[in-house]
């Protein structure tokens, strides 16, 4: 079965032959896209610009697939809306992430307040981000889903506690060693407590943020 994030997926791959369209068929295409809904209470938003239908189209295949995603009009743009983040954390971590590593104008926006552009200073202050791959090894994540409070129960177990991307989902980085049986260890005693741990190849795996627990 489709799904929203798929149909509009669909509707950004179709747009992108706008160019072999009449120009006026086109405009009346992008005059037929919805205007961004708001926030809800207690939701973050994270809207980004995508200067063509292809960019567009990049964007909202790299989104995490458990966000709403929704190409849509704000005020004089069309942005791609990822809806559904109740972290601003977790929100913050993807907008500098498609900044940083793919150069795409990232907001995060809650409700009652105006969106802030990523890289502004405005947005996730009191944590620095500062995007990188991480070389050979094995990182140790922790997925926290909508819980920011795991990382408090990760620190109690391992220090430091970092924030990191893999596979287009972001999860707290509990360990990177390049030693097998360190890493091993570190899952064991994750998974003693409970906590969805797993090592993965560290050159697959994007560090947003060293350090988010000391």
């Amino acid at each position: 079965m489709l799904s929203i994030r798929h149909l509009w997926l669909a509707m950004a791959l179709s747009l992108s032959a706008g160019s072999l369209l009449p120009q006026k068929v086109s405009a009346q295409l992008t005059a037929q896209l919805p205007a961004c809904p708001p926030p809800a209470a207690e939701e973050y938003l994270l809207l980004v610009r995508g200067n063509s239908e292809a960019e567009r189209a990049e964007i909202a295949e790299t989104l995490p697939v458990e966000s709403s995603v929704l190409i849509c009009q704000y005020t004089d743009e069309i942005l791609v809306r990822a809806g559904g983040f109740t972290s601003l954390e977790t929100a913050n971590a993807w907008a500098t992430y498609l900044k940083t590593e793919k150069g795409f104008d990232s907001f995060v926006s809650e409700a009652a307040t105006n969106p802030v552009a990523v890289g502004s200073g405005a947005a996730g202050e009191g944590l620095p981000y500062q995007p990188r791959l991480l070389g050979p090894g094995y990182a140790v994540l922790v997925d926290y889903g909508s819980r920011p409070e795991v990382a408090e129960a990760v620190g109690q177990l391992v220090r430091p506690v970092g924030v990191a991307v893999y596979q287009q989902r972001a999860y707290l980085l509990a360990g990177y060693t390049a030693d097998a049986a360190s890493a091993s260890e570190t899952l064991q005693r994750l998974s003693n407590a409970r906590l969805a741990a797993v090592v993965v190849n560290a050159e697959q795996v994007v560090q947003l943020s060293a350090e988010v627990v000391r």
